[in-house]
């Protein structure tokens, strides 16, 4: 009699049983790598540019697009393009090096006010009141989020929030990533229906020589529905894993991440002492005052990195903390969110390769060669996708509304089409492209924050994506009609 031997797990699976898909570095070093072949067969131009008074600063000029020799990036171009991208400073956005450094202040303030465990008494408390009503976090929170998306573009001040949300939705029952989705989608939901947010409509409209307030009922209608969409998708999932946990997307993590975000709380529970109360009212004030900063100061990174410095300083003031304890405590948390400050710096990388190979414009070029000439509901939904495609090579709203509204808007008189619904497919387009976009820092770092593995949350996501779109395509189709 022949025994027959029962194959193990590792036999049935395989080479993809131990397959194990590469971290977010890998996969932005190959796009960076991926973007500077495209440079050896996409052919280089440049439109002229023109200084736009209204936005003050330059913006490519219709009609002046021309061919220019090629400048192919290498292999050393390639390892340099990661060290660029956090010191190139384009006239649309800061330099990474501000927003990493940004970064690692607020870990090393997010650390010290840990240490004190100031926010673990908090979580506790609030855990406690709202025991049986946890799931009205998300609507509520996703509401704030996308009113700072929809009024000024939140997009790197959201970061602080994903160390803050997570242990307070595993504390919950829910899980890493109904935290990272309810600050993502919030905030991406705010910035696709943006109604004055002034890196994005405001940009959008100067450039397209029109009222910003122009076609804004029809981005608040896409914002309210949008957002709706979104806290119906993230709640449907998070009373899911509330009521079993295996059906997390992260489940496979969830000793590992309950360590890392609950390590600090025992069964004891930690009294809320007054000492504890004043460092969570610093906490909280200082996402109050940078917000304020961000939204009406004129606020930027270097600006918002010296406020959460002077709060960190007062939080160990406040606790008493000795000068070992402080720096210690400081440098542990900047240490935790050292790989996202590095994220931030490779992503950049991907636009400048594709900048000094001087392609941006050819592929410009080609999308206004596209739409020329098409009725106005197809000339909309090509525009829209157009826009998708670009987006995905320059995460920036801003940046992507100054390279190419100066071009797209002017085109849509000869279709028939409004201006404002124009800016309203680039902004949509924009806004769902950055939920996933690998080029995007707040993606990249947001995730790597809440340790969601970036393919999980792309498949995780992929179904609100495909739903957001068919509403935008629908909507953008009406608006042609009307």
């Amino acid at each position: 009699m022949t025994t027959q031997t029962v194959p193990t797990e590792e036999k049935k699976g395989g080479f993809f049983a131990n397959f194990k898909f590469p971290s977010a570095y890998t996969i932005l070093f190959v796009l960076i790598a991926l973007v500077a072949m495209l440079t050896w067969i996409v052919p280089a131009g440049q439109y002229d540019r023109a200084m736009n008074e209204d936005l003050g600063r330059e913006v490519p000029v219709t009609g002046t697009y021309q061919a220019v020799e090629g400048n192919p990036q290498g292999v050393i171009d390639v390892l340099l393009a990661p060290i660029d991208g956090f010191y190139d400073h384009n006239s649309y956005e800061a330099a990474a090096i501000d927003v990493s450094l940004f970064i690692l202040i607020i870990g090393g303030f997010l650390g010290l006010v840990t240490k004190t465990g100031a926010i673990d008494a908090g979580i506790e408390r609030v855990t406690h009141r709202l025991q049986g009503r946890e799931e009205m976090m998300i609507p509520i929170l996703m509401a704030l989020f996308a009113a700072g998306g929809t009024v000024y573009g939140m997009a790197e001040e959201s970061l602080p929030f994903y160390t803050l949300l997570v242990p307070v939705m595993m504390a919950a029952r829910f899980d890493p990533l109904v935290a990272a989705a309810t600050v993502l989608l919030g905030a991406g939901i705010g910035v696709l229906g943006s109604t004055i947010n002034p890196f994005a409509t405001v940009i959008a409209a100067n450039a397209s020589g029109i009222p910003f307030t122009d076609g804004i009922m029809l981005r608040a209608f896409m914002l309210v529905v949008g957002y709706g969409i979104c806290v119906a998708y993230v709640m449907r999932y998070a009373r899911m894993v509330r009521e079993d946990q295996t059906k997390s997307i992260v489940y496979d993590k969830y000793e590992e991440n309950k360590a890392h975000f609950l390590g600090n709380q025992s069964d004891e529970g930690l009294e809320f002492t007054t000492t504890r109360k004043v460092i969570l009212t610093i906490f909280g004030g200082s996402f109050g005052v940078m917000i304020y900063g961000v939204s009406v100061a004129g606020w930027w990174m270097a600006e918002i990195s010296a406020m959460f410095l002077a709060a960190t300083i007062l939080v160990g003031l406040v606790a008493r903390m000795s000068e070992e304890d402080f720096t210690n405590s400081f440098i542990d948390g900047a240490r935790d969110l050292l790989g996202v400050a590095l994220i931030i710096g490779i992503a950049r990388g991907i636009v400048v390769v594709m900048d000094r190979g001087m392609i941006t414009d050819t592929i410009l070029f080609s999308a206004e060669q596209m739409v020329t000439g098409l009725s106005s509901v197809v000339f909309i939904n090509v525009m829209f996708f157009l826009e998708i495609l670009l987006s995905f090579l320059v995460p920036s709203t801003s940046g992507l509304a100054v390279l190419t509204m100066p071009i797209m808007a002017p085109l849509a008189d000869f279709a028939g089409v409004g201006r404002d619904l124009v800016i309203t497919a680039y902004q949509s387009a924009s806004g769902l492209v950055n939920l996933i976009t690998p080029t995007s820092a707040v993606v990249m770092g947001g995730l790597a924050i809440a340790r969601v593995p970036y393919v999980r949350w792309v498949k995780w996501v992929a179904p609100l994506l495909a739903i957001l779109t068919l509403f935008c395509i629908v909507v953008l189709s009406v608006g042609a009609l009307i």
